[in-house]
Parts: structure tokens; C-alpha cells; sequence
């Protein structure tokens, strides 16, 4: 590995996985790859029992990431008889139970149909602004997603070419080749092409629907 790789100021090189995972969680973009245990509870603690957690600590962490998680009255199911919501509030409620100071979802709602995706997401918002988690969530299709977002980083060949809040970045269509843009602001884009005066890149229908009401003076 060349380079310096550090997460919350600790270089990662010589740490353990077991080290960096009281650090870092990650979520698969597929749950049932992360999901084998009999029960949803079992899963949930799993990562807790690899950690040696204290048995009563490690009960407490479970509950109340289920909990988190809206999962608790399916503690006792198998995974397999979960629907692919249900399955991936596990698979977070399995990430979270260990504590994480950092939590890393690779597009957690790919398999999942737009309302579920909206529940996942409203899940992983709440982590961040009730509990002060920081969650990364790599995405390629931004309707949903930015309207819970404050920062949005754009990679291209591994390098980052844009880095700021949703509607700033949004603002250079030509430089975010491959990245499904929320359909407001395409909208607005096509708009503002056409010499309709925007200052401003809306990510959602509600701020769009503002947006227009204040260009149309009503």
C-alpha cells in the first residue's frame, strides 16, 4: 500500500480489523450477504461477540440498535423471512450495535422499491442527526438520496473533482458524467438554458416548487 491512510486521525496501517471496526461500519449494498444467522437477534449481535463485548452490554447494544432500527418485533424471525427492508435495518442494526464512530452504506437501496428506499433512508438520516453518527453513503442515483445530503463528493478515476452541498455541486451538470441528478433539478438546469432566470439548484420537488413560486412572483 503506498500512501497514508488515516480515519479520525488514526493511520490504519497495523491496526486490525477488530481495531478498525469499533471505527468504521460498513453496510453491503446486498443484505444477504451480510445476514446468515438463525435469527435477526443473533445477527444483530454477531459483530458484538466477535468484539468480546460483556454479555449485558452486548444485550443493551442490540436491543437498542434494533430499536434504532424500527426491527425489535422481528428479533426472533430468520432473515431469509424478511422483506429486503427488513433485511437491511438489520444489516445496519447489525453495524450499529458495535458503535461505530463512522458508518459506510454502498447503495443500500439498490434492491429495494421506492418507498422501502425512503424508509432505509429516513433510518440512516435519523442515525446521523439524532445520534451524531457520520454515515458516507456511495450513490449513484440522487433523487432520494439528496434530499437528506449536506455534503456530496463526486469521484472520477479516483480522484475527487467536486466537493461541497448538494446544490453547488448539482451546478456543474457537465462534470457529473454518470450521476443520475434529481429530476427537479435537470428541470431547472433545462430552465435556466433556456434564459428563465434561476439562482439556485433545487434537489427536491418542495424546493422547487418554492423556487418557482418566487420567480413567478406569487
Amino acid at each position: 500500500m503506498n500512501g497514508e491512510l488515516e480515519i479520525d486521525g488514526v493511520n490504519v496501517k497495523g491496526k486490525s480489523t477488530a481495531e478498525l471496526a469499533t471505527r468504521v461500519g460498513f453496510v453491503f449494498q446486498n443484505p444477504e450477504n451480510q445476514l446468515f444467522s438463525l435469527s435477526v437477534e443473533r445477527d444483530v449481535a454477531f459483530g458484538l461477540e466477535n468484539l468480546a463485548v460483556e454479555r449485558e452490554t452486548a444485550i443493551e447494544r442490540v436491543n437498542w440498535a434494533m430499536e434504532v432500527t424500527g426491527i425489535s418485533h422481528l428479533r426472533n424471525k430468520a432473515p431469509y423471512e424478511l422483506s429486503g427492508g427488513q433485511q437491511q435495518r438489520a444489516a445496519i442494526a447489525g453495524v450499529l450495535a458495535m458503535r461505530p464512530e463512522i458508518i459506510v452504506l454502498d447503495e443500500p437501496t439498490s434492491f429495494l422499491d421506492p418507498k422501502t428506499a425512503e424508509e432505509i433512508l429516513k433510518v440512516i438520516s435519523r442515525l446521523n442527526r439524532e445520534f451524531g453518527l457520520t454515515t458516507l453513503l456511495v450513490e449513484h442515483r440522487l433523487d432520494a438520496v439528496s434530499a437528506y445530503a449536506d455534503r456530496v463528493i463526486v469521484m472520477d478515476k479516483g480522484k475527487i473533482v467536486l466537493d461541497g452541498p448538494p446544490d453547488q455541486v448539482y451546478d456543474e451538470p457537465a462534470r457529473l458524467i454518470g450521476i443520475g441528478l434529481p429530476k427537479v433539478t435537470i428541470l431547472f438546469h433545462l430552465l435556466k438554458r433556456d434564459g428563465i432566470p434561476i439562482t439556485t439548484n433545487p434537489v427536491t420537488v418542495t424546493q422547487g416548487a418554492e423556487a418557482l413560486r418566487r420567480i413567478c412572483g406569487n
